[in-house]
């Protein structure tokens, strides 16, 4: 082979003594490959430096081979674990993936959609479900597969992976109130363009008047995600005429901006006040004290979210599914030590 040509499909396929169809799979389905013939092959992928030519196929598979996830925020680890594992599951059948960060904007959101299947992505991960319908139907007309993420509605005709927001905000409010709270406050995420951080208020609201307290015994600040952020709406909380002896926080971002916060302001976490937080992300375990929070199964998320993906590129019936989050007990949260 001359060399100054580029080594061909064809030449790892005459030097490896198989078929060009069994080198693409080598190449694109490595696990329908026997062990022994998949080695062979990608040694003399190695040593002719062969590498293929994935806009050709694309042009005959219709397909790229690529997968996008438009995110709110690479700011923190809210979303790291789970976009984590979705590759990984993606990268098993041969794809790769395009990450694009919306910054909770929905408008910033609706041009990575479209960026990304302007570069020919074959599906898309998407978070939560809060967009204009336009983009839904724009995705539906192009008839690119998405799975929602994060969130999940029972009655809905989209596929979905993700957990019910409200009902586990609903059950940390409970939990804060079984302790002896009644004068509570909520540092909830902005929930504008947002359905899960307007849905775990909607759940602690809910769960507090379910419990009898009053209206005017539930403080609600919406905040960035961001520590300082946090802690700017845990001093405005802490500054009212009757402060409140708990505060639920919309993600442990904000719990952990909130006591850290305190910490600077001479207040003792939870002796004078608890904090909660939401997703187990790894700070709630390397914060002083630990976060009470709200564990979100973020890689089994992933992994699913990528399967119920390629099922759908597969043409395949796809149906939503639904995970169950869990109350993690640190010690953030304790009974008020005044009076109610």
């Amino acid at each position: 082979m001359d060399k100054l040509q580029l080594p061909t499909l064809e030449d790892v396929a005459r030097q490896a003594q198989v078929s060009t169809a069994t080198v693409s799979r080598c190449l694109s389905r490595p696990e329908t490959v026997k062990d022994t013939t998949r080695e062979r092959v990608m040694q003399i992928v190695s040593e002719l430096g062969y590498t293929p030519n994935f806009g050709a196929q694309a042009m005959v598979a219709r397909r790229t081979n690529t997968i996008g996830a438009v995110i709110p925020t690479m700011d923190n680890a809210i979303f790291a674990k789970g976009l984590q594992a979705f590759q990984e599951e993606i990268s098993k059948q041969g794809a790769n993936l395009l990450v694009a960060s919306s910054s909770y904007r929905k408008d910033l959101e609706e041009k990575q959609i479209r960026s990304l299947i302007a570069r020919g992505v074959d599906g898309l991960l998407l978070i939560g479900d809060d967009r204009d319908e336009e983009i839904y139907a724009y995705l539906e007309k192009r008839q690119i597969p998405f799975v929602l993420a994060w969130n999940y509605r029972e009655a809905s005709s989209r596929t979905y992976v993700g957990f019910n927001n409200f009902q586990a905000s609903y059950d940390m409010a409970k939990l804060v109130v079984e302790y002896g709270h009644t004068h509570i406050a909520m540092i909830a995420g902005i929930t504008e363009g947002n359905d899960r951080a307007l849905d775990r208020l909607a759940g602690a609201g809910e769960a507090l008047i379910d419990s009898g307290l009053p209206r005017d015994n539930f403080t609600v600040t919406e905040s960035k995600y961001d520590f300082d952020a946090a802690g700017n709406a845990f001093e405005k909380i802490s500054g009212l005429g009757r402060p409140p002896t708990a505060i639920i926080c919309g993600n442990d971002v904000l719990a952990v901006g909130a006591i850290l916060r305190a910490k600077t302001l001479g207040i003792r976490v939870p002796q004078d006040i608890s904090i909660t937080g939401f997703d187990d992300i790894e700070i709630s375990t390397i914060v002083e004290p630990g976060v009470t929070t709200v564990h979100v199964p973020h890689r089994r998320m992933g992994t699913s979210a990528a399967s119920v993906l390629f099922k759908a590129l597969q043409e395949q019936k796809t149906r939503s599914r639904k995970f169950e989050t869990h109350i993690v007990k640190r010690q953030s949260l304790c009974a008020p030590s005044g009076p109610p």
